[in-house]
């Protein structure tokens, strides 16, 4: 188990560039699978998770094709048909996460699909209802298989998926991708109602669209499909990730330095630099930049009835539950109160502990809600010894010992790798002093 040791204390100069979307790598990367032909993505950043996908593809019988760093050629054209039914490809699926989104692809395409249990950050439940739901709506047989402990979906022979009008449950961004891309090979229309319309699924639609799909709604929670025989090859750019420019303006913050983000894609980053605005971050938008200035003290709003300040998640244009683990942080040293409403899941909060150990002053209130009161500087957090959870919380921490007097230990990094690539080197860019340890 790898770990980082963060001499606390340093600030940060000078400008950073985001890596490609983790969350959009993963859908896009699995669309490949809809098309013999070839598909070319640039800015996929090459981090743990992303290279996990990739491998596995690989291992399905995908040719990749790496022209320099971050930009792949795809090509599903000889895809081992015996392998996507085995019981190894089904383990390997329920280690990743992001292998939920190549079942949507492949039973468009083959006609069957396993859907096991899937693996990613140990955050609570993560229902995959919707993703299972979507194509049973669309046609799909699905059984439990208690053998390769996964849901087998399967389309009659000779048949292929219908199109129908839907309604999710929930409007979750995975099972709206999952379900729109089953959806471009189905015979006749279908209406996801209740979509998810994060930028990640608005990308999504525009490779679709580039490769010959039909899709109507685009940015909006009502998508209309028009399903169409095949899908050709086109080409593809990520955009930034919304959570590492959050990371970054949350680092920025707490550490009191001055930082420039570059090319950002403002446009699509929707709540998140008002969030940051909320705990008195004076950032700047210059062009597609962020400029967030040294300062000296940083100040939580109230509502307008004086009540205190709350920083909730929501579906897009929403706040991303992503961020809430970096807003927490930035708030243990703003001035004044904050409470942080973390709805979607149920354990990401418990890192909090750790803070606590710190010095910051957290009132856990239950697994989803936590009151943060701000140290406003007069009282820098401790060094410890942590342990990454998850990724979100995992930079969370890093931020946190980033600003602390001492030196701090992270263990199991490879949470944090999963999400941010090259971390440490980058930071290091910057002024950090983060050293990585085998």
């Amino acid at each position: 188990m790898s770990s980082f040791v963060i001499e606390g204390g340093h600030k940060l100069s000078g400008t950073i560039h985001p890596q490609g979307a983790k969350n959009e790598a993963l859908e896009v990367i699995s669309a490949v699978l809809l098309t013999s032909e070839a598909v070319t993505i640039s800015n996929i950043p090459e981090i743990l998770d992303v290279k996990n996908l990739i491998a596995m593809l690989e291992g399905m019988g995908v040719k990749v094709t790496r022209h320099e760093k971050g930009v792949y050629t795809f090509q599903a054209d000889a895809i081992d048909r015996e392998y996507i039914g085995s019981d190894l490809f089904v383990k390997k699926c329920a280690s990743l996460r992001g292998s939920v989104m190549v079942v949507g692809p492949l039973l468009a395409r083959f006609g069957h699909a396993y859907f096991p249990k899937p693996g990613g950050d140990k955050i609570g439940r993560r229902r995959v209802d919707t993703h299972i739901q979507g194509m049973v709506n669309l046609g799909a047989r699905t059984q439990y298989d208690a053998e390769k402990k996964a849901h087998e979906l399967s389309i009659p022979e000779g048949s292929h998926l219908k199109g129908t009008y839907m309604l999710l449950d929930e409007a979750s961004v995975t099972g709206t991708a999952n379900i729109l891309m089953a959806a471009t090979l189905a015979e006749g229309e279908t209406t996801i109602y209740n979509a998810a319309c994060e930028p990640y699924v608005q990308q999504l639609s525009k490779l679709l669209v580039a490769m010959g799909a039909h899709i109507e709604g685009i940015g909006s929670n009502l998508l209309k499909i028009q399903g169409v025989p095949e899908l050709h090859g086109a080409q593809h750019r990520i955009l930034p990730d919304m959570i590492e420019v959050g990371s970054f303006i949350g680092m920025a913050a707490l550490t009191q330095s001055s930082l420039t983000i570059k090319n950002v894609s403002y446009e699509n980053l929707g709540i998140i630099p008002e969030c940051f605005r909320r705990l008195g971050v004076n950032l700047e938008q210059r062009g597609d930049d962020i400029f967030v200035p040294e300062q000296e003290s940083y100040v939580i709003d109230s509502f307008l009835d004086g009540s205190i300040m709350t920083l909730a998640d929501a579906p897009w244009p929403g706040l991303t539950p992503d961020l809430l683990s970096v807003l927490l942080v930035v708030a243990t040293q703003c001035k004044g109160s904050v409470l942080i409403h973390q709805k979607m899941f149920e354990s990401r909060l418990f890192f909090t502990d750790k803070l606590i150990d710190m010095g910051a002053q957290i009132i856990l209130c239950d697994p989803h809600r936590a009151v943060v009161i701000g140290h406003d500087h007069n009282f820098q957090l401790r060094a410890g010894k942590m342990l990454s959870p998850d990724i979100r919380a995992g930079i969370a921490l890093l931020i946190a010992a980033m600003s602390a007097n001492g030196t701090s230990t992270i263990s199991n990094i490879e949470q944090i790798d999963r999400g941010y690539e090259d971390i440490d080197i980058r930071l290091n860019a910057l002024g950090a002093h983060i050293t990585r340890q085998a």
